[in-house]
């Protein structure tokens, strides 16, 4: 059996819009290859998670063929699962963006867990946004919490 490419991904989110961030970690053979955060503006709860899968993709391309995506966001799991198109415009591009990309895999399977099971990623999405605020110098009372 072929050993398959393991990713975690995770998207936060401070308010809802809010700022946000996203979290990655990928791993083959029990062994940490990749761990990824970073910020990206101002984003809602879905567009953070979906932004998180699209760079997962992305940076996956040149490490293996054969992934699969572990997240905690059950809408994102369903909507890949079954190619169920997304109704809101502003996803649309971003799911577009995600079909073109997962051409590039010759397998590629998407696993709902437990937000529990899913806190490292979690915890590097949330220091990409602490990361942001203390590299910006943007004062506390500034930040949505």
């Amino acid at each position: 059996m072929k050993i398959l490419l393991s990713i975690n991904i995770d998207g936060a989110c401070r308010g809802n819009p809010g700022p946000s961030g996203i979290g990655i970690s990928i791993i083959k053979r029990d062994k940490l290859i990749l761990r990824y955060g970073e910020f990206i503006g101002i984003q809602t709860n879905i567009q953070s998670e979906y932004f998180a899968l699209k760079r997962a993709l992305e940076i996956a391309i040149g490490i293996d063929n054969d992934i699969m995506i572990f997240s905690d966001c059950l809408s994102v799991v369903k909507q890949r699962k079954i190619k169920k198109r997304v109704r809101k415009k502003g996803l649309r591009m971003l799911t577009r963006q995600i079909s073109n990309l997962e051409k590039n895999f010759n397998h590629i399977s998407y696993m709902f867990i437990c937000r529990r099971k899913n806190i490292n990623v979690d915890r590097i999405a949330n220091q990409a946004i602490d990361d942001y605020f203390n590299t910006n110098d943007i004062p506390l009372d500034s930040r949505q919490q």
